[in-house]
């Protein structure tokens, strides 16, 4: 029971993790405001934070607690 309340809450943090971590660092959106004749408030390109690089203790946390959750159905 205690490795899958630890696989519960590695997942749960690693999710939080990789959430909060492009809002600690800067905007989602593009660096320039709307310019003039844009139809459309889409930035040009992904927003900063969203990558492998940023986010990977976030994904490590994930899949160690998803391996706790597995042992600890198996025993």
């Amino acid at each position: 029971m205690v490795l899958i309340w630890l696989g519960v809450l590695l997942v749960f943090g690693g999710v939080l993790q990789m959430a909060y971590q492009p809002i600690w660092r800067d905007r989602l959106s593009g660096g320039r405001w709307l310019r003039s004749g844009r139809g459309t408030l889409e930035p040009e390109r992904p927003g900063t934070g969203f990558g492998i690089k940023s986010n990977w203790p976030g994904l490590v946390m994930v899949a160690l607690g998803s391996a706790f959750l597995l042992a600890g159905v198996a025993i």
